[in-house]
């Protein structure tokens, strides 16, 4: 079965940091471009950043652009998601999926993740 799978999250302080992983089992991201998202409670799913099947391309919402890198080793089959200066807000269930290019909708993805939360309180 083609699956994404997120790890890494977590209770964190506010100014911390978590590494987010996205790997592949059943295909390999090579030929994939790879987004993250969030869903906040009460709130619809909203894009974070994409990178390319190449990781020659990569995008960030304004909101967490500099505080947050997205990065992918195609060798381990891996997108990561590195999340620095952790906010309040951005608490969040997070989610990774694939699709042939990097869109900002969620209707442009064909294959999601289950999701890991990431929480961000003191």
């Amino acid at each position: 079965q083609l699956q994404l799978v997120e790890s890494g999250g977590g209770l964190v302080r506010p100014g911390g940091s978590l590494r987010l992983s996205c790997a592949a089992s059943g295909f390999t991201l090579d030929n994939y471009a790879i987004g993250w998202f969030r869903q906040a409670p009460g709130k619809e799913r909203e894009g974070v950043s994409c990178i390319s099947s190449s990781g020659g391309h990569t995008n960030y919402a304004d909101s967490v652009k500099v505080r947050f890198t997205i990065s992918r080793d195609n060798a381990k089959n891996t997108v990561y998601l590195q999340m620095n200066s952790l906010k309040p807000e951005d608490t969040a269930v997070y989610y990774c999926a694939a699709s042939p290019y990097c869109y900002t909708h969620t209707a442009g993805y064909d294959v999601w993740g289950q999701g890991t939360q990431v929480t961000v309180s003191s």
